[in-house]
């Protein structure tokens, strides 16, 4: 990010965005002292803050779009807010900027039972849309752990998932269109309620986006109906690689459970003191493995599943007999972050993806890194789709740790991408992971991206400095990797 101006120089600019925003919003929709704008100096990554010249509260679509208007003839970068839920840094201020608090778009606007739909502004909860679907004995699928409180909005930004994603599918697979406003505070339109939208599949590239592209104000998404029985599996293992072998299995096996997660040892230690949950703490690893459907498809699939998970060695099966006892097994993987929160002054949540068949691989590679960063880890996965969510327990008050914390997310992001993976599967690039991406795409592909980030926003105003490295941090991350002598990719060679 870029370094703050000097006071004096900020000052003046401050003033004249205040002068410039002001007469737009209503009374106390603009906010500017230090001491307001502190709640909004990051995001869920606390590890790096910034504050804003000013925050921006609207109300309405036309408060959007004159705020942007502003923005761009005075030419100040804005970045868009939801709850601040995310974990990459997507929704950290800029120095120099105005951030764009979209909370009080709030609104369910309409539910549709028989075409499946509802439609929602950008502030509305995850969990807000199933609730007001419940009546109609429908839901929306993607259900990120942190769904009581995230946005629609963020999980449109960062393309979010879930424990439910492997047989439901992500934001992008349950999205049908999206509205918002281009850097310039033009109206935009993405998708289409009808099955398909002429033209380039725009959709497709906004969704995930990280607000790089429009601010997005509208949401229409689908809605599932909610299956008649719901059961699921809780699997001991007393080591790690045969848990991650049975996730192979599992799908190997024509199977497409409706949940497939995965924690080691230390998380499910740190959960059950938290929730109790009922996890077997003398296991290794646990896998939840979930079926939904009609009574006689779930206890087909169960079976199957079953067979599988003894297959792979699982040392001890439970399935629960009950709404209230399925729901326990998964409160405890929906609350591993906040467990995490007891046993650690801070923590890192990272995220990243590998086929499935390197899980354990990855899981016993960490482990050795604990070692060599001096740190510890614990660990939990959407394991179904090999989505990987270490968590790198640290202490912020520590610059030391910080800086091995920052270390031991890199070569876990690296080692994902050397498994034939990606740095990242539903969190986001914000400013996390600008250096890993350095690792996996070759100055061309980083190039693309520039040029589709120009076509929609050529004054570069949009959420700046965010998720596309520059040529610079590139070459330093190649020296440092010269210097520790940890260079495994050819891509950084040249520098």
């Amino acid at each position: 990010m870029p370094a703050t101006p000097p006071t004096s120089d900020r000052a003046a600019r401050q003033r004249e965005v205040v002068a410039a925003l002001s007469p737009l919003l209503g009374a106390g929709h603009l906010l500017w002292t230090p001491e307001a704008v502190t709640p909004y100096e990051c995001d869920g990554l606390t590890a790096y803050r910034e504050r804003p010249l000013a925050v921006a509260l609207p109300e309405n679509d036309e408060q959007v779009a004159a705020v942007l208007r502003a923005c761009h003839r005075l030419g100040v970068p804005v970045v868009a807010r939801g709850a601040g839920t995310g974990l990459s840094g997507g929704a950290m201020p800029h120095a120099e900027g105005v951030t764009l608090a979209l909370g009080k778009f709030n609104r369910i606007l309409a539910v549709d039972p028989l075409a499946r739909t509802a439609r929602v502004q950008c502030g509305v909860r995850n969990l807000a849309i199933s609730e007001a679907a419940a009546p109609h004995g429908l839901y929306y699928a993607p259900d990120p752990s942190s769904q009581i409180a995230c946005t629609i909005g963020g999980n449109v930004a960062e393309n979010s998932g879930g424990v439910h994603c492997l047989k439901y599918g992500l934001t992008l697979h349950n999205v049908l269109r999206v509205k918002g406003f281009t850097a310039e505070g033009e109206a935009v339109e993405f998708g289409s309620e009808a099955l398909d939208a002429a033209g380039l599949d725009l959709l497709a590239l906004v969704v995930g986006s990280e607000g790089m592209l429009a601010v997005i104000t509208e949401v229409t998404v689908k809605l599932v109906p909610k299956p008649k029985l719901a059961r699921c599996i809780m699997a001991s293992f007393d080591d790690v690689r045969k848990a991650g072998d049975a996730v192979a299995a599992v799908i190997a096996a024509g199977l497409i459970p409706a949940g497939l997660e995965m924690m080691d040892k230390p998380m499910t230690a740190a959960v059950e003191d938290f929730v109790h949950a009922g996890y077997d703490l003398t296991a290794e690893a646990i896998l939840l493995c979930e079926s939904d459907g009609t009574p006689e498809e779930v206890a087909e699939e169960i079976e199957k599943m079953q067979a599988v998970l003894r297959a792979s060695g699982a040392t001890a099966i439970e399935v629960s007999t009950s709404e209230a006892q399925r729901l326990k097994f998964w409160s405890g993987r929906k609350n591993a972050f906040p467990a995490s929160g007891r046993i650690s002054p801070d923590y890192m949540c990272m995220d990243s993806t590998l086929p499935r068949k390197h899980l354990a691989t990855i899981l016993l590679d960490i482990q050795r890194m604990e070692g060599e960063f001096g740190l510890r880890c614990a660990n939990v996965f959407h394991a179904g789709d090999g989505n990987l969510h270490p968590l790198i327990l640290f202490d912020a008050n520590d610059p030391d740790q910080l800086r091995r914390c920052e270390a031991f997310g890199a070569a876990i992001l690296e080692r994902s991408v050397e498994l034939g993976g990606t740095v990242t599967g539903e969190h986001g690039v914000g400013i996390e992971k600008l250096s890993s991406m350095c690792v996996q795409f070759s100055p061309q592909e980083r190039t693309q991206m520039e040029a589709v980030k120009r076509a929609f926003d050529p004054a570069g105003l949009l959420n700046p400095g965010k998720v596309i490295p520059t040529l610079h941090r590139c070459a330093e991350y190649g020296r440092m990797h010269v210097k520790r002598g940890l260079l495994a990719f050819p891509e950084l060679e040249r520098f």
